[in-house]
């Protein structure tokens, strides 16, 4: 099992936002600045947390995304629930788009041959004083569910 936790205020473009111009009558695909950007910081982070070796066999991956609180609302939150604390977000980016662009960055860091080997999937999205992203991996039993 891998797991650890990267703190930082996670990405809100996704891999869904590429741009497309037309060459020689053909549509090319290329990322834009933001998603360029996006895709660096989560390779800087991740990369610290990539094993020796790539994992194998089935997996399952869950990760928790945190967003902060806006300034307002996180002081008046610490007042009355303290610190440790985070609630479902539930507005963009979509948990299918966030997803995407991690598991590209964690297979570029190799930790897994494929991201097809990913079998399992839990995303979450929060809003909370403490931003970044969870993640969580494990090897799983191809025969039990």
């Amino acid at each position: 099992m891998i797991e650890f936790f990267m703190p930082m205020i996670p990405p809100t473009v996704t891999h869904q936002e590429h741009e497309v111009a037309i060459r020689n009558n053909k549509p090319v695909f290329f990322d834009p600045p933001e998603l360029k950007a996006a895709r660096q910081k989560l390779m800087d982070h991740v990369g610290r947390y990539a094993p020796p070796d790539p994992l194998s066999g089935p997996l399952r991956l869950m990760t928790k995304w945190i967003w902060p609180v806006p300034e307002p609302t996180a002081k008046e939150a610490r007042e009355l629930v303290g610190d440790d604390w985070a609630i479902y977000k539930q507005t963009k980016p979509d948990t299918d788009n966030i997803i995407k662009l991690l598991k590209d960055c964690m297979t570029r860091c190799r930790f897994w041959h494929d991201d097809a080997q990913v079998a399992s999937e839990i995303t979450e999205k929060f809003l909370g004083l403490h931003p970044g992203i969870y993640v969580r991996i494990e090897e799983i039993d191809p025969w039990r569910q």
